[in-house]
């Protein structure tokens, strides 16, 4: 099966056939490029819903999703986002693996498919020029078989006539002979065309053609050839990413099953639990012994009494009568007295505990100044001491600040747990006291209170290291000698030590080590007896010698 000989003939229809090959190419390349447009757009769309519905920070909004439901919905919110990514890969890989692979297969073919039916032109023109030169040929012999003719008839005539001269007849003659001549000649040109004719007609038809419509027959199953691989890297685009889609759908299936309704009904309990018990039983009121009328405790006209519950036999108080007290619309006291126990004794914790976090920064603050102001005592050359003070003086002031908010509201907090029915007479202390040295961990104020299921808990762990870690950082200074090296370190960029402190150095300079970064980004250096600062830990390479006095050991 092979065009060349099947379709000789047909050189325009295969020019027509090849064209509408090469549309049907760019139609599907412009198919494949509005799919990724569409899996574009779909997934912007799926990432702007996502965003929409994500709970806004610092937000009321935030608190609700602490529900198991509420997480499963946020859950699903951020699986949507990895599967608008997913839409996203598929658009990138279509653009990357077909769009653009077709687009510079199709330019090409166009150049290839010009070249080989230019080729087939100018074949047939030059097949047109040989029927012309044959036809030429032809007709020029044809013209002088006439003219022989006619010469011959004319001589003998001018033969037969006895009143034409000799020498008009011997005229006539040799005028018959040219004519001949030329006529014979002309046969022979016209054998030679012919011959030519022929010969180039069959290598047209047998060689030319059928090589040049193989190539194209080529070009073209080339093309179908190409059109079928991209369909299936189409499919195979999407297939690749049907795993990762499939884990985002598990994901919000994993979500949804990890809801808890008695879970969510324990957190609107803590959320709006107000701490009193149910009122008791209102006592019958004897109107018809006037001396011996009394007003039973329990009646709402004493519901404006201490709130102090007291035990009653089935287990029910005397208590305020807490849903029929109007809540007070005002601004909201420093105490939260306007809450029920419960809520109150939330809100004073939560204030508290912010409290103690903030005291426990300013302190990791002071301690860090201190530590500066300790380098610069015992060597002066790196900076000024009192440079320090003003600083130092702030953050103990603002220490003390903190530590009295904090007892006042421990001392609220205090009273709250005191009256609360379900705790012990042992709540009532106040908890997490500061020490002596007025050191407070950042949790030791809750640690020191009882935990949520009444028992009490007592750890210092916490606060002891941090004054171990105090007590070590203050040993490392104790010494007036200048410290040891505990290592070299190469430059690995050049710094201009410009701060009080801090040293200059050159890329590739090799240095000291005496002191290894604490956390704060610098590393402690010297280059001779005279010269030692801080640079950025980030801007040396260091090689501690795990032998030397005071180097950690890695393990």
């Amino acid at each position: 099966m092979s065009w060349g000989t099947e379709l000789w003939d047909q050189f325009d229809n295969l020019e027509k056939h090849t064209q509408w090959g090469i549309d049907v190419l760019e139609k599907y390349i412009k198919f494949v490029k509005e799919r990724t447009e569409i899996e574009l757009s779909y997934a912007k769309q799926l990432r702007n819903l996502s965003k929409k519905y994500q709970p806004k920070k610092n937000s009321k909004e935030e608190e609700e999703y602490k529900y198991t439901s509420c997480k499963a919905f946020l859950s699903t919110l951020n699986e949507m986002n990895d599967y608008a990514g997913q839409h996203e890969v598929i658009s990138e890989n279509m653009t990357s693996q077909i769009t653009v692979d077709l687009a510079r297969f199709v330019q090409e073919l166009k150049q290839e498919r010009k070249s080989n039916f230019h080729d087939g032109r100018k074949a047939q023109q030059h097949m047109e020029t040989c029927w012309k030169q044959l036809e030429s040929s032809k007709r020029r012999f044809e013209r002088d078989c006439k003219e022989a003719d006619r010469a011959q008839q004319y001589f003998e005539k001018m033969d037969a006539d006895i009143n034409v001269t000799k020498a008009d007849v011997e005229k006539a003659r040799q005028q018959a002979q040219i004519r001949h001549q030329m006529a014979e000649d002309s046969k022979a040109d016209y054998s030679s065309s012919l011959q030519k004719f022929n010969q180039e007609q069959h290598e047209y038809y047998h060689t030319h053609i059928p090589s040049i419509f193989q190539k194209i027959q080529e070009m073209e199953e080339r093309r179908i050839v190409r059109i079928g691989e991209s369909m299936k890297t189409y499919a195979e685009v999407d297939r690749q990413v049907i795993p990762i889609i499939g884990k985002c759908l598990d994901g919000i299936v994993k979500a949804a099953e990890a809801i808890n309704q008695k879970s969510d009904s324990q957190l609107v309990i803590e959320a709006y639990k107000s701490g009193f018990e149910p009122p008791g039983d209102i006592e019958f009121e004897d109107y018809t012994q006037p001396m011996k009328r009394t007003v039973s405790d329990n009646s709402l006209s004493n519901s404006r009494g201490d709130g102090k519950p007291e035990l009653k036999f089935g287990g029910k108080s005397k208590g305020k009568l807490w849903p029929f007290i109007k809540k007070n619309k005002g601004a909201t006291p420093e105490d939260f007295s306007n809450l029920p126990p419960e809520q109150r004794r939330k809100k004073l914790q939560q204030k508290v505990d912010e409290l103690n976090k903030e005291i426990q920064k300013e302190m990791d603050q002071r301690d860090a100044i201190t530590k500066m102001k300790d380098v610069y005592l015992k060597n002066p050359q790196m900076g000024d001491p009192a440079s320090l003070d003003h600083k130092l003086t702030e953050v103990s002031q603002n220490i003390e600040k903190l530590r009295l908010e904090a007892q006042k509201f421990e001392a609220w907090l205090a009273e709250v747990e005191g009256r609360l029915p379900a705790r012990g007479e042992q709540a009532r202390r106040q908890s997490g006291m500061y020490d002596g040295q007025g050191a407070p961990t950042a949790n030791s104020c809750a640690q020191d209170r009882e935990s949520p299921d009444g028992s009490y808990t007592e750890e210092r762990s916490q606060e002891n290291e941090v004054k171990v870690l105090a007590t070590d950082f203050d040993d490392e200074f104790d010494d007036e000698e200048p410290l040891p090296a505990i290592g070299t370190c190469k430059a690995l960029y050049t710094f201009e030590g410009q701060n009080e402190g801090t040293i200059s150095v050159i890329e590739g300079e090799i240095l000291y080590v005496i002191e290894e970064d604490k956390g704060d980004g610098w590393t402690r250096i010297r280059r001779n007896e005279d010269e030692e600062g801080y640079v950025p830990t980030s801007y040396v390479e260091v090689y501690l010698d795990k032998n030397a006095k005071g180097a950690k050991t890695y393990i």
